[in-house]
């Protein structure tokens, strides 16, 4: 026993009476549909980074390619250029709001994780690791932004 409060439990083993086999199963169950829950939560962000990232893709061609028919003056209007910004401002936009709402039901879950562990209702052992797929929607985030920064201001490797 190392003073951990889920060290403290009694150790059941298939010998326990059903009462302390049918609780201990319970809290087991109820943690790992958390786990499951969180990498459901992952797997939804991982959708909308797909999504963002053809829209962002999309629309950046889009721009790149009527760019280089008004440089070389065979185009003279803007509008289907303006069409490739809109499609990267869309994919940006999605992205945020993908974001935001993975950050409001991972607290969410968490919060509810935390409440059900401090009742004793689940062991609080395992984690809640940090989120690699929202690392990866953050830094394309940031990708979408410079674009749209070099779309708009003709600066940086896009111009």
């Amino acid at each position: 026993m190392s003073g951990h409060p889920d060290d403290m439990r009694p150790v059941v083993t298939a010998q326990s009476s059903d009462g302390q086999i049918s609780t201990e199963l319970a809290a087991r169950r109820t943690g790992m549909s958390f786990q499951r829950t969180r990498m459901s939560a992952d797997r939804t962000l991982m959708s909308v980074i797909r999504t963002s990232l053809s829209l962002i893709g999309f629309g950046f061609t889009i721009f790149q390619f009527f760019q280089k028919l008004r440089e070389a003056g065979t185009l003279t209007t803007g509008s289907p250029r303006n069409f490739g910004l809109a499609l990267v401002c869309l994919g940006v936009g999605m992205l945020v709001v993908g974001i935001i709402y993975h950050l409001q039901f991972m607290l969410g879950l968490r919060h509810e994780r935390a409440e059900m562990t401090q009742a004793g209702l689940i062991h609080g052992r395992s984690v809640f690791p940090t989120s690699l797929t929202l690392i990866v929607a953050v830094l394309l985030l940031l990708a979408g932004l410079l674009a749209i920064m070099g779309m708009v201001l003709n600066i940086g490797p896009f111009a």
